[in-house]
């Protein structure tokens, strides 16, 4: 078989490539020196542990696909932040602030790698989910996150260093679901829908919103990705307490959607007022709708929920379904390893043009 001299170029090109990525993959080199992650309790992975809290997962069923169990995450296996961190190269999961390591000294300091301050219930404004008790509002993990900032630069010696360093990583920032969800929903416990339309209320967060990213981004963030609220308004919760089993609830479909449409205008704002600065948004919602097909369970958590006003969790060593992987919903508003998986992947590598906003994170992290 004869083969042109242009076909064994592209050949040995295409060779090249792919022992390129093989020994990058080999070395365990991630893609960013550390990684970092903010928000609620889709993200949470022990934080909320040692809390005076209802906002708690480190109980069966919870974990029960986990290697190590229960760790506080709130679903069955990883979450999109332990996906995220995969993919990107790390190999091991991104610990919570709650346990890092600070040790100035320690040879293979957990800091220097990112850490994750997500809290269960947690909300960009900081009364929202007051009724669970205690958890650590974005204001909360700032300032979390300015204690680690701090430390970094004792351990590498100077700020200067330290603000290189924290130039080149990835943050994720996944909030707003609770000042939903545990605020402006509950008009039982809060007063929040009666003095503000959905209009008002979205621009109350996103006017806050802006001032947390832009004091992230002071601390030296550089590369972010900000997740936008998942379909709440039609997860087990929300349709049981319609009464529309298996239908989105339309008033929370606006609501939220408002929310959710200005990320991007938040993001165009933030990159263009702020120098050097890479904001890119992730369509959660959107990509967990058009996942539906994946699933053959979509309106029905997999674990029996407790039934109380404001709380959505498993009841604590209740039962939970065998087929996991064919239920989108683990509990009553927070989703399956499978669903959290596919949430990962295209928020990496978009596999839709409306699944990122301007690039998705494979390019945020090259760029």
């Amino acid at each position: 078989m004869f083969i042109s001299k242009s076909m064994r170029s592209a050949v040995f090109l295409v060779l090249a490539v792919t022992l390129k990525l093989s020994s990058t993959l080999a070395s365990g080199n991630p893609q960013v020196p550390c990684y970092f992650i903010f928000g609620a309790s889709y993200y949470d992975n022990g934080n909320n542990n040692r809390l005076i809290t209802l906002a708690r997962a480190n109980y069966r069923p919870y974990g029960i696909d986990f290697p190590q169990g229960p760790t506080g995450r709130f679903t069955n296996g990883r979450t999109t932040g332990d996906f995220l961190a995969k993919f990107l190269g790390f190999k091991d999961f991104i610990p919570p602030f709650a346990n890092a390591s600070y040790h100035q000294r320690a040879p293979n300091n957990d800091i220097l790698k990112g850490v994750n301050y997500a809290s269960g219930s947690s909300g960009i404004l900081k009364e929202t989910s007051k009724h669970v008790g205690a958890r650590i509002c974005m204001d909360g993990q700032l300032q979390n996150h300015q204690t680690a900032v701090s430390r970094i630069a004792s351990i590498l010696g100077n700020k200067d260093a330290a603000k290189n360093h924290l130039n080149k990583c990835l943050y994720t920032v996944a909030i707003g679901d609770n000042d939903y969800i545990g605020n402006y929903f509950l008009p039982l416990l809060y007063n929040t829908s009666s003095r503000y339309s959905p209009e008002q209320f979205a621009t109350k967060l996103i006017q806050k919103f802006t001032l947390q990213l832009t004091t992230l981004y002071n601390l030296g963030a550089r590369k972010i990705a900000v997740f936008g609220i998942p379909p709440l308004d039609c997860s087990p919760s929300a349709t049981k307490a319609s009464r529309s089993a298996g239908k989105c609830v339309e008033e929370r479909t606006h609501s939220i959607s408002i929310f959710n449409s200005r990320l991007r205008q938040l993001v165009d704002g933030l990159n263009k007022n702020l120098t050097n600065s890479k904001f890119m948004s992730v369509n959660t919602y959107g990509i967990s709708r058009s996942s539906l097909s994946r699933f053959k369970v979509t309106d029905a958590a997999c674990c029996k929920v407790e039934e109380r006003v404001g709380i959505t969790t498993c009841i604590p060593h209740g039962r939970s379904c065998d087929n996991r992987n064919e239920y989108m919903w683990w509990d009553a508003v927070h989703q399956t390893e499978a669903a959290y998986k596919i949430i990962a992947e295209r928020a990496y590598k978009s596999q839709s043009p409306s699944d990122t906003y301007p690039v998705d994170i494979s390019r945020l992290v090259r760029s």
